[in-house]
């Protein structure tokens, strides 16, 4: 079997381990946190597998490669929560819709009854929405702690440092891999855990706020995440006073019911992008593979990143996410 240790155990260094172990190759996985946690972006991400959504503002790779994420998370961690996608606008800004709707396929436009029929708590306060019925959402550090199950089994635990015969090594360790990607960005993303029993939504839900677009994602027992801003910026940590005031106010703009929301949790981290928005797979100067730049798209396209870079190694063929800089051509 062949050798790889696998820098980074957010939720692509997890998704490349699985595909690599489930192949037959050895692997070790190193993250100096050991594990998934509040020092990623993984860890506070929507787990929107939208890849419809999604093609609203991206590339049609991302739209292509989304659709496999929902049955790759099916087969290696459990599954997500299939019951679509609904997309709403206030009724100031109707053109917003509209010009979603230009954007993308795959729903279908629905009116106030059958938007009650599938929301009840949203009756009567919109008159219309698009519906993506194939989308669906997950729990981000359910899926990783699920991934990371899983590979305890196959005997593969993380470890904090690299073995001394580390192997072929693959790089995943998001915008801390600068040192070898100079081209990697960071995007600021702030997100917020809220707790409101008096508001249920059975699926994932976005607002096309004039002021700040946002996604309530339930969670659960009352539980929401709510999100994201998207700030071309590398500061990570605290959330500012001005984000959670807009998101709040957008998500009161759905239901009021959030204003009696709890807030459980606040979190901010920065997303690792390429100028083109698009992941890539590729090999360092120091001989190392590595795949990055998931931006936004964490748990859509994390699993065909994964899926080409075994595909790679297994037959030497470049994937789709290659890519060479002018020294490699």
């Amino acid at each position: 079997m062949s050798g790889f240790t696998i820098l980074g155990a957010g939720v692509l260094g997890l998704c490349v381990a699985t595909e690599l172990a489930q192949r037959g190759h050895a692997v070790t996985l190193v993250d100096p946190a050991l594990g998934p946690g509040t020092q990623g972006c993984s860890w506070w991400a929507g787990g929107m597998l939208a890849p419809w959504c999604e093609f609203e503002n991206a590339e049609e790779p991302v739209l292509r490669h989304g659709q496999s994420a929902i049955g790759w998370w099916d087969r290696n961690a459990g599954g997500g929560t299939r019951k679509g996608t609904l997309v709403l606008a206030l009724g100031r800004d109707p053109a917003g819709l509209d010009r979603f709707a230009r954007r993308t396929h795959g729903y279908e436009e629905i009116g106030g009854n059958r938007l009650a029929g599938l929301e009840p708590d949203l009756a009567g306060r919109f008159d219309r929405g698009l519906f993506f019925a194939a989308e669906a959402h997950l729990d981000p550090r359910a899926a990783m702690a699920g991934l990371q199950s899983r590979l305890s089994e196959r005997g593969i635990a993380i470890a904090a440092e690299p073995p001394e015969d580390p192997g072929q090594i693959v790089d995943c360790r998001g915008l801390a891999a600068r040192d070898i990607l100079p081209e990697l960005r960071g995007v600021r993303g702030e997100m917020l855990v809220l707790r409101c029993p008096d508001v249920v939504l059975e699926r994932t839900v976005r607002l096309l706020h004039p002021r700040v677009p946002i996604y309530l994602v339930p969670r659960g027992d009352g539980i929401f995440m709510l999100g994201a801003t998207m700030i071309e910026s590398d500061r990570r940590g605290v959330v500012t006073a001005r984000s959670v005031l807009e998101l709040l106010s957008a998500a009161y703009a759905l239901h009021p019911g959030f204003g009696e929301a709890e807030i459980l949790e606040l979190g901010a981290d920065a997303r690792p992008a390429f100028p083109d928005n698009l992941p890539r797979i590729g090999r360092a100067a120091d001989g190392r593979l590595y795949a990055n730049g998931l931006y936004r798209h964490g748990y859509l396209l994390a699993p065909a990143v994964a899926m080409q870079l075994a595909d790679h190694v297994d037959t030497g063929d470049k994937p789709e996410f290659w890519h060479e800089t002018d020294d490699q051509r």
